[in-house]
């Protein structure tokens, strides 16, 4: 039995990249699935695998691979499936770190969005950071709305970066914190996603276009991802067609938990089961009137609490 890393997905052929650093075309041994998840593609990209390989009669070059067992998986990217008889859609699965691509304008990245991207990514255990591109066409009115962001989201605890993938600046950075980890980009289309990835790593080469167009066509078609490796170090998984992390259903008690700055202060209200509504002597609303925590956060806490528990991507 030999071992690999699953390195792109077509729904029905899987290439792994062995220990040795060969690809090999793998396919699934019998009806595979992963217990507790229902899902529409049982192996994702990410996924750490157990598979035979063998030379098919008719091709004495090419070998082929069957897949046998998929290793534990630390944390993975969900969204709703397309196939409505199933719950979910896995993406990418033993992710270091995703990054969220953020804009002031063309487009506009709202609060809201980044919020619930980020809580995604805390209940996924995936740390997160934000990256704020085109800084190089930005007016002083935008350059300021930009400051007043990164300053709530550097309060929250979240790292952000200021990059122009146009013009260059700040990929230096962005490369020393990708280096040997396997990273995940995601955001709204036309953020830059395509043009970030392809500066820092050329050879990749994505169509930007047909990423944009999926962005736009509004249709929820199978999407399949790819890892890259980076000649810096480490991978980049490109997810094409993708917005953000889909939690399909959370619990509203468990909402507050994946706000670090909310977080902190549950210990310190009245009630144990606080929803930091209504409630008297509320640390968490007592945190929002001080000032510790931003007033858009918590307004993006509480349309999370508004919608009873269920989060749609």
């Amino acid at each position: 039995m030999k071992t690999g890393i699953v390195i792109k997905s077509t729904g029905s052929w899987y290439l792994v990249k062995d220990e040795s650093g060969n690809l090999i075309e793998c396919k699934i041994k019998g009806n595979l699935r992963i217990t507790g998840i229902r899902s529409t593609n049982p192996i994702a990209v990410g996924d750490n695998v157990e598979f035979t390989e063998s030379k098919p009669e008719n091709d004495t070059n090419q070998s082929v691979g069957l897949i046998h067992k998929i290793e534990n998986r630390k944390n993975y990217i969900i969204r709703k499936a397309p196939n409505l008889s199933k719950e979910s859609h896995i993406i990418a699965a033993n992710i270091d770190q995703a990054f969220l691509i953020v804009t002031i304008q063309y487009p506009v990245t709202t609060t809201t969005f980044i919020d619930r991207f980020l809580v995604s990514a805390e209940a996924y255990r995936i740390p997160c950071h934000l990256i704020f591109n085109k800084i190089d066409i930005y007016n002083e009115k935008q350059t300021a709305q930009m400051k007043a962001l990164i300053e709530t989201y550097e309060k929250a605890g979240y790292m952000c970066l200021m990059i122009s993938a146009r013009n260059q600046t700040g990929l230096e950075n962005l490369k020393t914190l990708m280096k040997n980890k396997l990273n995940v980009f995601s955001g709204h289309s036309g953020v830059g996603k395509s043009t970030i990835i392809n500066s820092i790593q050329p050879t990749i080469n994505i169509k930007t276009g047909e990423i944009s167009d999926a962005h736009f066509s509004g249709k929820h078609t199978t999407t399949y991802s790819e890892m890259y490796e980076l000649d810096f170090g480490g991978y980049i998984i490109d997810t094409p067609g993708i917005k953000g992390f889909g939690v399909l259903e959370m619990a509203k008690e468990e909402i507050s938990h994946y706000f670090p700055e909310i977080f902190k202060y549950l210990s310190e209200c009245q009630y144990y089961n606080c929803t930091h509504t209504h409630e008297p002597n509320c640390a968490v609303k007592n945190a929002v009137n001080a000032g510790e925590i931003a007033q858009s956060r918590y307004s993006s806490y509480l349309s999370m609490l508004e919608e009873e528990g269920k989060y749609r991507s």
